[in-house]
């Protein structure tokens, strides 16, 4: 059985990681498919425990919560009545955390959008942190017993509550792509003693598009879809790799893991790569 060098494989890795589908990277590196997505659920797994070992006793102040829909195999209103309520056919969202300061993303969690995936999340959270933190969520009430439930009373939590306005919309405004117009916010501390001019959820909104722009499955209205939960995670593994520890920020001009004081230099996807040949 032939073996693609760490370079190749690194290569068909750079594609992926910039926003391109699975087929498309068969197309430009020349390698079959079973051999993409392969390659995909080997770094996946590797990089997923690789950073569940590393982002422990962060240091972080100011976190910001958020979750991201995307959908495997079909959309929600085509799941047929014996698949509802499986998870990994139809929605799934992925809940991200993101340090304000550092950029870095320093635990992720997929399911759905229900207290029960809220729940790990957070409590996932909470045990990579060593001091008292700053949170800031959006209004998703899941929130609201998930942090009490992890943290108790050793948090400032504080949520970003957005107003749309919806004035004259009829049933077909309510289906269309864009959503209504956000016509202010509210912010509402929750426990503790929150700094309400840092109360905010723009970096890890900011942090959607990230996602959206560099795993293909993640592009709306487009058939790149996730077809296996499986591979849907280990493209998401993969990507919060190099989003934390390969990519350049360009306002902090180190990797996120540089930054948080977790990595001493940028890493290369050659060093991802082999993260799949050695004990990690």
């Amino acid at each position: 059985m032939n073996r693609l060098t760490t370079k190749d494989r690194a290569r068909i890795l750079s594609v992926l990681c910039e926003g391109m589908g699975v087929n498309a990277a068969c197309r430009v590196t020349g390698a079959s498919k079973n051999t993409v997505l392969k390659l995909l659920a080997d770094v996946g797994e590797a990089c997923a425990l690789y950073q569940d070992r590393v982002m422990t006793g962060l240091t972080c102040k100011r976190i910001e919560c958020d979750e991201i829909w995307s959908f495997v195999g079909m959309k929600e209103r085509n799941v047929p009545e014996e698949l509802k309520g499986v998870l990994g056919v139809g929605d799934v969202y992925t809940w991200t955390a993101i340090d304000a300061d550092t950029k870095l993303v320093p635990c992720w969690h997929i399911g759905t959008r229900a207290i029960e995936s809220a729940r790990p999340f957070i409590q996932d959270l909470a045990d990579r942190l060593t001091n008292r933190v700053q949170l800031t969520t959006d209004g998703h009430k899941a929130y609201l017993t998930a942090v009490e439930e992890a943290f108790g009373s050793g948090i400032d939590f504080a949520q970003l509550v957005k107003i749309y306005g919806n004035e004259g919309q009829g049933k077909e405004d309510a289906r269309r792509y864009s959503p209504a117009e956000c016509t202010g916010t509210e912010k509402n501390r929750i426990t503790g003693n929150p700094d309400m001019e840092n109360v905010s959820t723009s970096y890890v909104e900011r942090q959607n598009l990230t996602m959206r722009m560099h795993m293909r499955r993640f592009t709306r209205l487009t058939n790149a879809f996730s077809k296996k939960l499986e591979n849907h995670m280990h493209a998401i593994s993969l990507y919060f790799m190099f989003y934390n520890f390969c990519k350049i920020h360009k306002t902090l001009r180190v990797t996120p893991a540089m930054e948080a004081g977790i990595a001493d230099h940028a890493w290369d996807l050659e060093e991802v790569v082999m993260m799949t040949d050695t004990n990690f």
